[in-house]
């Protein structure tokens, strides 16, 4: 990359490139807004339009018509809530509707129907319980159920059923998640499920293709070697 950068994001879009957008610089104190595509035909990167406000801790989701939705982070002063949209058919971005509440290190999740639920994240002093959700025809958010939990660094994954399963994370009090939680769209709400059984931070979850989901790793008592299974 021309742009050396950590707690970026990185999206694969329709066209077989990857984007990858803002982070933290190398000196730990400044937000980056530049970007830069992939193109794995040629092994090579591109400068492509940057971010129009710098962020880090921020997420990046691929709409369901090709563009991708930057959500949130930390610009090194404030948490934000201010969203844009990346389009690849111009190398450009626009802005969007704003969150209701500006958060950082949460999760954002395409739902089967095309809108993108947020869920989590911290804003100063503590982890948030609120989820909002992002309609692409009207480019709005609006609140739906809270979490059960309050969390930030946890995992979300979207299911066949069409649910959505948030897993471990700090607490607001910083402590490490066992709890997991699952996100009925048609409800708008949640409901706690099979805890982890060992608590996590940053870990990852996959989804396999018999439909259970592989929590590997993290952070917990140290650094974490294990892995379970959802089903």
């Amino acid at each position: 990359m021309s742009q050396a950068r950590d707690t970026h994001t990185a999206t694969l879009l329709a066209n077989g490139k990857v984007l990858v957008a803002g982070g933290e610089d190398t000196t730990k104190t400044g937000a980056l807004a530049s970007a830069e595509l992939y193109d794995p035909a040629t092994g090579t990167w591109s400068p492509t339009g940057g971010l129009a406000q710098a962020r880090y801790f921020h997420t990046a989701t691929l709409l369901a018509d090709g563009r991708v939705l930057v959500v949130g982070g930390y610009n090194g002063t404030v948490r934000l809530s201010s969203a844009e949209i990346y389009d690849p058919a111009t190398g450009t971005r626009s802005p969007t509707g704003n969150l209701a509440q500006g958060r950082s290190l949460h999760t954002a999740s395409l739902l089967s129907d095309g809108r993108v639920l947020v869920a989590g994240g911290f804003f100063v002093p503590a982890a948030l319980a609120s989820a909002e959700v992002f309609n692409l025809a009207t480019g709005a958010w609006s609140a739906t159920g809270n979490l059960n939990q309050a969390r930030y660094n946890h995992a979300a994954t979207l299911l066949p059923d069409g649910k959505v399963l948030v897993e471990g994370g700090n607490s607001a009090t910083s402590s490490y998640l066992f709890s997991t939680e699952l996100y009925d769209p048609a409800a708008g709400t949640w409901s706690l499920t099979v805890s982890l059984h060992q608590a996590r931070r940053q870990q990852t979850a996959t989804l396999l293709p018999d439909g259970r989901v592989l929590a590997a790793g993290g952070l917990g008592i140290g650094y974490l070697t294990s892995a379970e299974l959802f089903h």
